[in-house]
């Protein structure tokens, strides 16, 4: 098949390209692996380096063509999407990352005649840029009309399918790179990063906000330190104040080749959601990340990490009360809990959406 990918480059607080990282960089990469010719055009929100890219796989046996354009540029992208359009003549158009995407996609492919499939990493539905912008009905207008859609988790395709969507929806869940994110030797992993050795550290990386709960887990971290010696380590963007004192380790921004570091440092990992509508339909990908590493895990009960940790309810907490958290960290402390969940690599997840690619043009 022939694959164009639309999606905005900056995600997840990371950069599609300058980090290579993520859903839409690993998907389409995973595609080409397996002998599809894939492009894709991403649009920065921020200004960046435009123009050609190639992104190759670590062996060379696989790439993916992308053009980055500015947002400032924007009559640019439509013309070159429009050229794509015509010179690569693709079989199928996957956009996502938010709901300009989902709706221009899906307009593209049906004006050229390609199939469309709107992918969905998140409810982007709860978007602040989706409401002010008077995107919503617009968006819930392109999932109904979309070929396909895709879904990071069951919680949110049933939301799709509870919204209208009478055609084929299938859940592709973002996996791990497992070339990163495995079990590696604590001791090393805390040398690494400058880590005290005999201390026990709880922490996590990623989305360091108020809407994700991060206020829980500093709430709860005090509680812990009051009782017992007990260190805090935390890496990634954020919107809240890390407390600077001697047993907190703020990393920043992580590479993402270094967070498995950060995870196979921890004694235990925390997993941080809201319950919100948003977080009601999460899948959060650190918690098959800090499930590859090994690490033992507490994690929200929100989303579907009830799903995720139904055998292990010790391992989750009340999102609102950081003495939920606290308690769930003390028992994977005095009796570390084996959770027998395997995390997906991409290469399995790339093989079931190109497996809902070969069979919408028969649905």
């Amino acid at each position: 098949m022939r694959v164009l990918v639309l999606t905005k480059r900056q995600y997840m607080a990371k950069d599609l390209l300058d980090d290579r990282f993520g859903r839409y960089r690993e998907l389409p990469l995973e595609l080409a692996r397996r002998g599809h010719e894939v492009r894709g055009i991403c649009l920065s929100y921020r200004a960046r380096t435009a123009g050609r890219f190639d992104d190759a796989a670590v062996d060379g046996k696989a790439a993916v063509a992308w053009l980055a354009v500015n947002l400032k540029d924007i009559g640019a992208y439509l013309k070159h999407a429009g050229k794509w359009m015509k010179d690569f003549r693709p079989d199928v158009v996957w956009a996502g990352s938010d709901a300009f995407h989902v709706i221009f996609g899906v307009g593209l492919a049906r004006w050229h005649g390609a199939c469309s499939v709107a992918d969905l990493y998140d409810d982007y539905a709860a978007f602040p840029a989706t409401r002010l912008a008077g995107a919503l009905p617009f968006y819930h207008r392109a999932l109904r009309r979309a070929d396909g859609v895709s879904c990071f988790s069951r919680r949110m395709a049933d939301l799709v399918a509870t919204g209208g969507r009478t055609g084929p929806i299938t859940v592709v869940e973002s996996g791990v790179r497992t070339d990163l994110f495995r079990k590696l030797d604590k001791e090393k992993c805390k040398e690494a990063l400058g880590l005290p050795k005999d201390a026990k550290i709880i922490g996590t990386a990623g989305a360091l906000y108020k809407s994700r709960g991060i206020e829980t887990l500093l709430k709860a971290f005090e509680m812990l330190a009051a009782d017992s010696p007990i260190h805090l380590a935390v890496a990634g963007d954020r919107d809240v104040d890390i407390p600077h004192r001697a047993d907190v380790h703020d990393f920043g921004m992580l590479p993402p080749d270094r967070v498995p570091l950060l995870f196979g440092a921890l004694d235990v990992a925390v997993s941080c959601y809201r319950d919100s509508a948003q977080g009601r339909v999460s899948f959060p990908q650190k918690a098959y990340e800090i499930l590859a590493c090994g690490t033992p895990l507490v994690a929200a009960a929100v989303g579907s990490m009830n799903e995720l940790l139904a055998g292990h309810p010790e391992c989750l907490f009340d999102p609102e009360y950081p003495e939920s958290l606290a308690r769930a960290v003390r028992r994977q402390l005095e009796n570390p809990a084996v959770i027998g969940v395997r995390a997906p690599g991409w290469a399995e997840q790339a093989a079931r959406l190109e497996s809902f690619f070969l069979d919408i043009p028969q649905s």
